[in-house]
């Protein structure tokens, strides 16, 4: 088996508690700033993990669409597999990988269905060929072939022509995530990182250094 081990040094930036903000949606939108000033690709992107109704854990890519100084918030179809997983079972992370920064984000939460006027705003705000092809596809199912899912979108063009408004399916919208725990990592030389987590306690966050 070839061996995939590289020894690249992350470098001196720390990140510290003496730098930390006291509040971690405030020092993530800080770091996710920088992300978008240092053009890291898909800045906004995050691995999205879930437990299934079986148990099993199951993660994908999506991108985050709203921040505040509360929360996260995402959109998908309620039907897809992570759907179904969080309306079973609300327990949520999300993994932001800035690697050209040498940084991560991880932020563990629940995760709760929007009300439908923020789901329909994120649908509004959405170009309408990314509207189709949301209302096209039944996220996750499984499907006979790519001509298939091109005519389910090829009738849905035909359906709504021009300058037609595409309605929000019922099934369709966004997900706001309350984290309770958000840490911080900072990749530094002899893989000796910085690890700083905030976890929440009676509406106070609390900040602690975790060892690499």
């Amino acid at each position: 088996m070839e061996s995939l081990s590289r020894h690249t040094d992350y470098g001196t930036v720390p990140f510290d508690e003496s730098i930390a903000m006291p509040n971690p949606l405030d020092q993530f939108a800080q770091w996710l700033k920088q992300a978008e000033e240092d053009e890291v690709f898909e800045p906004n992107a995050m691995v999205t993990s879930t437990i299934d109704p079986d148990g099993a854990v199951s993660s994908r890519t999506v991108l985050l669409k709203g921040l505040d100084e509360t929360g996260f918030e995402f959109v998908t179809n309620y039907t897809s597999r992570k759907g179904k997983a969080l309306l079973n079972n609300p327990s949520i992370s999300l993994l932001f990988p800035w690697y050209g920064l040498k940084r991560q984000v991880i932020v563990y939460g629940e995760a709760k269905p929007t009300v439908k006027e923020v789901s329909d705003l994120y649908w509004n705000r959405r170009p309408k060929g990314a509207q189709l092809a949301s209302a096209a596809s039944d996220q996750s199912a499984p499907i006979a072939s790519r001509e298939d899912l091109d005519k389910q979108l090829a009738a849905l063009e035909a359906q709504f022509p021009d300058d037609t408004v595409v309605p929000r399916p019922e099934h369709w919208g966004g997900f706001r995530v309350i984290p309770h725990a958000i840490e911080f990592w900072q990749g530094r030389s002899m893989r000796f990182h910085d690890r700083i987590r905030y976890d929440i306690s009676d509406g106070q966050w609390n900040i602690s250094r975790l060892q690499p």
